[in-house]
């Protein structure tokens, strides 16, 4: 009997489907993303601005807006139809450029 543990898969290829991450079938509907940073108008503002460009005509009446406990940060919940990879990391990219922006989940 040997005391070594089998090996890990060392890349995504070896994996079992059941080890690899979920893979989002484009277009999803309902897509959610999270931006949090500093409250006030301006994250408001930039994250509109920012899902106009990349998901023109989601929908800004499913827009949610959660205050942190002191009322010094916001997270805003947006949900557009993601089309593709490149749409959400242009969207990510974008959001984070600014210094607002804390974290995009």
């Amino acid at each position: 009997m040997s005391d070594q543990l089998p090996s890990a898969p060392s890349s995504p290829e070896q994996q079992s489907p059941e080890q690899q991450p979920p893979r989002i079938e484009f277009p999803c509907q309902d897509y959610p993303i999270k931006v949090l940073g500093e409250a006030g108008n301006e994250l408001h503002t930039l994250v509109i601005e920012v899902m106009e460009r990349h998901a023109p005509g989601f929908d800004q009446a499913r827009i949610t807006i959660s205050e942190s406990s002191k009322g010094r940060f916001q997270s805003i919940t947006v949900w557009i139809t993601a089309l593709g990879e490149p749409q959400l990391r242009a969207i990510n990219d974008d959001l984070r450029a600014n210094k607002i922006t804390k974290m995009v989940i």
